[in-house]
């Protein structure tokens, strides 16, 4: 985390532009098959590992990662980053009452200050050129994007040309929702355990049981491959 957020701030300050995902089981998996997702990723400054199945994996695999830097924490981090260093962030992402709701906690806590412009995140792909310029034209430093996987690390990836001016973008999933208070997120022993997934099966079993259980397998598939890979 320190490491992540050292370099961000650096490349606020030079005025220069990074781009940032996190990666979590569920995204491996997605990333075999989704070329574009792997290229989109794959084409990120700062790849943070967010779920701790994959710092597990890495230490298997025999190439250990530091530890788990989780979108949400790291999001967290770098508005208060940017309330001490006069930074502009631009929300996108999730309904209009969501996203309202973050930059108005936000605002309250650090003062309006901070804050660049927000807009939700249900468009369709022919309006991703004007949603850029208009996110280009903000001031913003720091740009947060709450749309599910794969569209938001191809937007990143499609219009990075058009965003070069914003000197820091990342995907955040649904961190708005979390911040807003619409979900909980799991206990600290549950992130640190890697059972933030279980958690959410339970919020939302009809909508999230298939996606975990035929993720995580996969994954697991995955991860035994690799090691078998290693060992010969």
């Amino acid at each position: 985390m320190s490491e992540t957020l050292n370099m961000i701030h650096n490349s606020i300050q030079q005025g220069t532009n990074m781009q940032h995902v996190v990666v979590n089981a569920a995204k491996v998996v997605a990333m075999q098959t989704n070329d574009e997702l792997r290229t989109s990723v794959n084409s990120n400054d700062i790849i943070n590992a967010d779920g701790q199945a994959v710092v597990w994996a890495s230490k298997l695999a025999g190439k250990p990662l530091p530890e788990r830097v989780a979108g949400i924490d790291l999001m967290e981090n770098l508005v208060e980053l940017a309330s001490k260093n006069n930074f502009k962030i631009y929300f996108l992402g999730a309904t209009d009452e969501v996203v309202q709701n973050v930059v108005d906690i936000y605002s309250s806590k650090y003062g309006k200050q901070i804050i660049a412009g927000y807009r939700n995140g249900y468009f369709n792909k022919a309006e991703w050129d004007t949603i850029a310029n208009d996110i280009a034209n903000s001031g913003a430093h720091i740009l947060f994007v709450a749309i599910s996987s794969p569209t938001k690390e191809n937007f990143l990836a499609q219009n990075s040309a058009v965003l070069k001016n914003v000197n820091f973008t990342m995907g955040v999933g649904g961190s708005f929702d979390v911040i807003a208070g619409k979900v909980k997120r799991a206990p600290r022993w549950m992130q640190n355990n890697g059972l933030e997934w279980f958690y959410r099966v339970k919020q939302e079993p009809k909508r999230m049981w298939k996606r975990y259980l035929i993720g995580n397998t996969k994954f697991i598939y995955l991860v035994c491959k690799e090691c078998l890979k290693k060992s010969n």
